[in-house]
C-alpha cells in the first residue's frame, strides 16, 4: 500500500512505507530488538510439542507423546528451582544403501516444553517414566502447611 498515492505524504507515513518495503533479506535490516535465532528455534520447538497437564490430589503429571525416542534422547530438569524443562531431540534415521525416501512427514529435530510449577510442587520428589512412546513426569505436591495453633501466654501477677 502506498500512502503517498492516498495523499498521506507525512514523515510518519513515509517511515511506515519504508518499513513495509523492507524484507528480511534486506542487509540493512539489522534490528537489534529482533529475536535471536536460538530464541526462535526454542519457540518453534515449544510450539510443536503438545502436552497434557493433570492435577491429582497429591501430584501434578505432565504427559507428552514421544514415539520412537530412547531414554538418552529425553532430558527432564529444573531451571530456577520451579520451572520444569522437558527437552530432547528426535534424530533422522540414517539412510541405508539402496533406500530412498519418497516422503518424509514425521517430525524430526529438537523439542522442548517449560512449565512454571506452583509453590506447592515438591521439586525433590519427581519421577519420569517413558512407556509405549508416552513420557509421564510426576511432580509430587508438598503437604499443606499445618495451621498455626493459638499460642497462650501465661499472665503473671506483679
Amino acid at each position: 500500500m502506498d500512502f503517498r498515492v492516498m495523499g498521506l505524504n507525512t514523515p510518519l507515513y513515509n517511515t511506515l512505507q519504508n518499513l513495509m518495503d523492507l524484507t528480511d533479506e534486506t542487509p540493512t535490516n539489522k534490528n537489534l530488538s529482533a529475536p535471536t535465532q536460538t530464541y526462535m528455534r526454542d519457540a518453534k520447538a515449544m510450539a510443536a510439542t503438545a502436552a497434557d497437564v493433570k492435577e491429582y490430589t497429591n501430584s501434578y503429571v505432565f504427559v507428552i507423546d514421544m514415539p520412537g525416542l530412547k531414554k538418552g534422547d529425553i532430558k527432564v530438569q529444573f531451571e530456577d528451582d520451579n520451572v520444569l524443562l522437558i527437552s530432547g531431540e528426535r534424530k533422522r534415521e540414517e539412510e541405508k544403501d539402496g533406500v530412498k525416501y519418497l516422503r518424509m512427514e514425521r517430525r524430526v529435530g529438537k523439542f522442548m516444553r517449560k512449565f512454571v510449577l506452583p509453590e506447592n510442587a515438591n521439586t525433590d520428589a519427581v519421577s519420569a517414566v517413558c512407556q509405549d512412546g508416552v513420557l509421564s513426569v510426576t511432580v509430587q505436591k508438598l503437604p499443606p502447611p499445618q495451621p498455626k495453633k493459638p499460642k497462650t501466654i501465661e499472665v503473671k501477677v506483679a
